[in-house]
Order: C-alpha cells, then structure tokens, then sequence
C-alpha cells in the first residue's frame, strides 16, 4: 500500500484562474478534439503523480455517483 494519499481538498492557488484556462483550452475545437485535450491531459497529470494507488483511487472517486 501507498504512503501517499489522494488530496481532495482544494488544493489550487488560483482555482478560477485555473479553471478559466481549461475552459480557454478548449475554445473552438470540436468534440472529438476537445475529448484528446482531455485524454491528453489526464495522461499527462497521472503520469506527473506516478503513484498507482493515489491513481487508482482518483478514479473510484470520479467514477462514484455524486451523492
């Protein structure tokens, strides 16, 4: 088992800023190139993060049904 631990607080300095520039990101492509930039994208920060547990229970949080 991992040491580290998923964070699921917020955790970003600016988060409107952030957020502001994913939604930037994504003006004027189409569906189908708007779905790469994410799938590029979670590749990229769950390559960034390299720990399989803190991975994998990132995606059982995003795939649990909003309560």
């Amino acid at each position: 088992m991992s040491k580290a631990e998923l964070n699921t607080r917020p955790n970003i300095a600016r988060p409107d800023d952030f957020y502001q520039a994913l939604i930037d990101s994504h003006r004027d492509l189409s569906e189908e190139d708007s779905l790469a930039l994410n799938a590029r994208l979670i590749l990229l920060l769950a390559n960034h993060i390299g720990d399989m547990d803190v991975l994998t229970k990132a995606l059982e949080i995003a795939r649990a049904k909003p309560r």
